[in-house]
Order: structure tokens, then C-alpha cells, then sequence
């Protein structure tokens, strides 16, 4: 799922302690010869609120179901996101489809500045100071994608280190 990323680091939910969030229930009718048939899709964001998140989807005819089902996907698909103490180590964009996510490092104090299914995944992660804006597309399953598209391309200062071969001062004072 997360091919694309370089250090993507996975974490298996065992001995975490997980608190999901209800993104979104859509309502979704197929219809057939016979009527309509109604069912329910639910996304799901998990996270330990100290840097490990994910998020699942989750599909049934009953709306608990439906969520009970993307909270076990949300935990097949657990990532670490790199955090400086309570906010991120750098600004960066996430785009998915027609949705695109800004998410910036914020002062101590500033808060979660973030709507919908934004806040709902940068709260699961555990960031608790961060500015963000939320463009095009407000389709929840592609914001949560795009927000994860941003998060897992942010590096901490001992990752650009270690990848550049030099060390951590030279890092910040080059």
C-alpha cells in the first residue's frame, strides 16, 4: 500500500493502545431488478495519538458493521509518522485525486487548525499544534489519503542525516 514511500515504517497493533475515529458513514444503494438494495460504507482513522496511524474502509448493510470492519482494516495498516515533540518537523503538501492537503509545523499552544477528516487523522496521530488547509476535492476518502500522502513524506532531522551522510549539527547549521 505504501510502495511509493521511501521510509515508511509499518507497526504491527499488538500491545498499542488504538482509539479510532468515525471519519465518515456513507449510505451507498445498488440497484437491481428486484428494488434497491442498501448498504453502508464507513472510514475509519486509528491511532495510538503518539506518531503510529491508520486508516481503513469498511463496507456492509449495517452501519456498526460497517465501522467494525474499518477499524480492523485501519489496523492491517498501521504507519509511524515522525513528530517534533507535539507538532511536525516541516511543512509539506499531500495531494489524492482532486484532494489536496497543506499541513505546517505550528507553535506551541496554536492548536489543531484543521477541518473534517484533516483534523480527524492529525489528531490520531497526535499532533497537537499544526496549521492545515484542505483544497479542492472535500470527498473524505481522498482527504484522508491526500493527509496521509503528506504525513508520510515528512522526515525527522536524524533521517535527512542519515540519508545525506553527514551528521546531525551539519544538518541544521548547513
Amino acid at each position: 500500500m505504501y510502495q511509493k514511500y521511501k521510509n515508511v515504517e509499518t507497526v504491527k497493533p499488538g500491545g498499542l493502545e488504538l482509539k479510532d475515529r468515525l471519519v465518515g458513514i456513507q449510505r451507498v444503494t445498488k440497484v437491481t431488478k428486484g428494488g434497491r438494495a442498501f448498504g453502508f460504507s464507513a472510514i475509519v482513522v486509528v491511532g495510538d495519538e503518539s506518531g503510529v496511524v491508520g486508516h481503513g474502509l469498511g463496507k456492509s448493510k449495517e452501519v456498526a458493521t460497517a465501522i467494525a470492519k474499518a477499524i480492523e482494516d485501519a489496523k492491517k495498516n498501521l504507519i509511524r509518522i515522525p513528530l517534533n515533540k507535539a507538532t511536525l518537523p516541516h511543512e509539506q503538501k499531500g495531494k489524492y485525486g482532486g484532494a489536496r492537503v497543506y499541513i505546517q509545523p505550528a507553535s506551541h499552544g496554536t492548536g489543531v487548525i484543521a477541518g473534517g477528516a484533516v483534523r480527524a487523522v492529525l489528531e490520531a496521530v497526535g499532533v497537537q499544534d499544526v496549521l492545515s488547509k484542505s483544497q479542492g476535492s472535500s470527498n473524505p476518502h481522498n482527504v484522508v489519503k491526500a493527509t496521509f500522502d503528506a504525513l508520510l513524506q515528512l522526515r525527522d532531522a536524524r533521517t535527512v542525516a542519515d540519508q545525506r551522510g553527514v551528521s546531525l549539527e551539519k544538518v541544521f547549521k548547513g
